[in-house]
């Protein structure tokens, strides 16, 4: 590189600088010969002006020259790597300040040609992405190099396993600039129905297309190459197929232990209020029970018959069934059973009215509410209230007394039922009313005139 001189005589030309061509991230350096052409002892300051002012300095940045001599000082570049450095042509000036003559001030000039550097910078976000059949990804790309770049994307794969879609397909950046791409991954396959999840590694490459044939890789730069995984999960878990066992299990058990051991329950509860029989002191006298149907003869020795009594409600649907009568005498037990049958919705009521000159003691009931209605069942004596049961609480409920409660003749055991909703019997279907049973047991005795 050939030094120029700079004359420091009133109106001599400036002298040019040699051109120079530097990289960024590199340095380079031209040089300037000053001369002194006065008279006189001189001192120039020297400081770089021009868009290279900011990453160019000079060595030295003061001199003093006697008449006739000269010196040479270098300029040295050392520009960042960076998009703001352009790539091109950049003007560089030295002005050359006399300190005995400023009026003389010279500014030399020449060329800076700031070469080409290609850096791209890029990102995969999420690194791992979790689905049945697809997962979606975003691609941030930056331009750090100093002139346009033309970004393309190279999807790769050990396998066949996986198809690619970039939208867009491709990015045009500035130097400097920043853009987004969205990647769609999707599996050729089937879906994984059970069993582990499925990890399926891939890359993405990041080229500039902008880059011609040849270029020094240094000057290029090396394609950055992202990793990420796509994993494909089974679409039923492992913790729904324990579920799905344990459910299939407790139906298993349901239909071949508990139902059967519930139904068996039921019927032998139903049966045994149903057949309800006088105590053994009836049987042992020979008398035969009355069946209380409301239209069965009247037992022996002017026993009362299970007819509804006089005191039942209209519209009631009870009946009374009615055991051996007995005396005051000879105190023999005697049991009645009332059913009452009741739709939906509706309220009915039975019972049985104790013989005229006769005391019923009573000692048990046994409620018996074996499809398991619901609703509101109410026990009256001689008009007075003894219990109120809500139907869904109880299946077979029995009361007991030492002491008898009395109740005379021309009186009546009153078993009302409110029925909320029929229940389901033994047999599995729901039944169309609510049915229930009373059984009232005592003795029945002559009335003390």
């Amino acid at each position: 590189m050939t030094p120029s001189a700079a004359s420091s005589g009133a109106g001599a030309p400036a002298p040019d600088i040699p051109a120079v061509t530097v990289t960024p991230g590199g340095t380079a350096s031209t040089v300037l010969t000053v001369r002194n052409d006065s008279d006189i002892v001189e001192a120039y300051a020297l400081e770089v002006v021009g868009d290279c002012a900011p990453w160019a300095v000079v060595e030295p940045e003061r001199v003093s020259l006697y008449p006739g001599t000269s010196e040479t000082v270098t300029i040295r570049l050392n520009p960042p790597r960076s998009p703001d450095v352009r790539a091109g042509e950049v003007p560089l000036g030295v002005r050359v300040l006399p300190a005995e003559h400023p009026e003389s001030v010279t500014v030399p000039e020449t060329t800076v040609h700031v070469a080409e550097f290609h850096e791209l910078d890029a990102q995969l976000l999420p690194r791992r992405r979790r689905g049945w059949l697809r997962g979606r990804y975003r691609l941030a790309v930056r331009n750090g190099g100093n002139t346009p770049a033309q970004v393309a994307f190279t999807p790769g794969q050990a396998g066949e396993e996986l198809r690619f879609r970039f939208t867009p397909a491709g990015l045009g950046l500035a130097a400097g600039e920043s853009a987004e791409t969205r990647l769609r991954v999707r599996t050729t396959g089937r879906p994984v129905w059970f069993g582990k999840p499925v990890v399926w590694p891939f890359t993405v490459r990041v080229d500039d297309a902008a880059v011609p044939e040849g270029t020094d890789r240094a000057a290029a730069g090396t394609p950055p190459v992202l990793e990420a995984e796509f994993v494909q999960i089974p679409v039923f878990p492992k913790w729904l197929l324990a579920v799905l066992a344990a459910l299939i299990a407790l139906v298993l058990a349901w239909f071949t232990l508990v139902r059967p051991a519930v139904r068996s329950t039921a019927r032998q509860a139903a049966d045994a209020v149903v057949h309800a029989s006088p105590t053994t002191a009836a049987g042992r006298s020979g008398q035969p029970s009355a069946a209380g149907t409301g239209d069965s003869a009247p037992p022996p020795g002017g026993q009362g018959t299970g007819a509804p009594g006089t005191g039942a409600r209209p519209g009631t649907g009870g009946t009374g069934a009615g055991g051996s009568g007995g005396t005051v005498g000879d105190g023999r037990q005697t049991s009645r059973t009332i059913e009452v049958r009741t739709p939906s919705g509706g309220e009915r009521a039975g019972s049985y009215t104790v013989p005229a000159g006769k005391v019923f003691g009573v000692t048990d009931i046994v409620v018996a509410n074996f499809q398991g209605d619901e609703g509101v069942l109410t026990i009256s004596f001689d008009n007075q209230s003894v219990t109120i049961i809500a139907l869904e609480n109880f299946r077979n409920q029995d009361y007991h007394w030492v002491t008898p409660i009395e109740i005379p003749g021309n009186a009546t055991v009153t078993m009302d039922v409110n029925c909320t909703k029929p229940g389901t019997p033994a047999s599995g279907r729901q039944a169309r009313q609510c049915r229930e049973l009373l059984n009232v047991s005592g003795a029945l005795s002559d009335a003390l005139q």
